[in-house]
């Protein structure tokens, strides 16, 4: 008789949101900021969730009853990005195939652009990282131009291999960015196309911009 058939898997997709800054330059934590009826926050974990299967919310300690509501698991952050990182991907169920790491800042992220990171993992990439053009003339310090054709600007969510991101960060490194811990072990980086309008917010002023975009889309 012929072997039956097996059923394929469904990845197990899981994110962990940090949002566990303080917002010097915002003046507050600009993560619960008042966005179209939302808060900041609210909107980042929501695009998120279109693709995973549950979401962890890394916040600052003490800010866990704020943000409770927000996600599947909410953790406190540590002193450094990497650690908040660490911190929520220790949240993450071990069964899980790929992690997206979103910033709680980056509110105007698409479906599209989540489902993009996550297809590139599971076309066979480590790591997968939204990257666009640099428009603006770039200069170093002395003022000499750095050629813009060779530079990215990066941005969240990046998706990852999960046993590949817990790997690299086992030995508590330190990095502004997952993927460059990817790529400084060996693995496999993709880079995919990002979104002009997926800023980060930063300033006030950026969610003046934010709550544009929102009313254009």
């Amino acid at each position: 008789m012929p072997e039956p058939e097996s059923t394929p898997t469904t990845p197990v997709v899981w994110a962990v949101v940090v949002a566990a800054g303080s917002g010097r330059r915002f003046g507050g934590a600009k993560q619960y900021a008042p966005l179209a009826g939302r808060r900041v926050l609210d909107w980042s974990v929501d695009a998120a969730r279109s693709v995973a299967d549950g979401v962890v919310v890394v916040v600052a300690p003490g800010d866990a009853e704020t943000a409770e509501a927000a996600g599947d698991a909410v953790v406190p952050g540590g002193a450094t990005r990497s650690e908040s990182v660490r911190a929520g991907l220790s949240a993450v169920p071990a069964d899980a195939d790929v992690v997206v790491i979103h910033d709680g800042a980056r509110p105007l992220a698409s479906h599209a652009l989540f489902r993009s990171v996550v297809d590139a993992v599971l076309a066979g990439a480590d790591a997968a990282v939204p990257v666009v053009e640099v428009i603006d003339t770039v200069t170093d310090p002395h003022g000499v131009p750095v050629d813009r054709d060779s530079l990215r600007a990066v941005q969240t969510p990046q998706g990852f291999r999960a046993s590949v991101l817990r790997r690299v960060h086992a030995g508590t490194p330190e990095a502004t960015d997952d993927s460059s811990l990817v790529v400084a072990g060996g693995g496999r980086l993709r880079p995919v196309q990002g979104e002009r309008w997926n800023l980060k917010i930063t300033e006030p002023d950026d969610l003046v911009v934010a709550e544009a975009l929102m009313e254009q889309r």
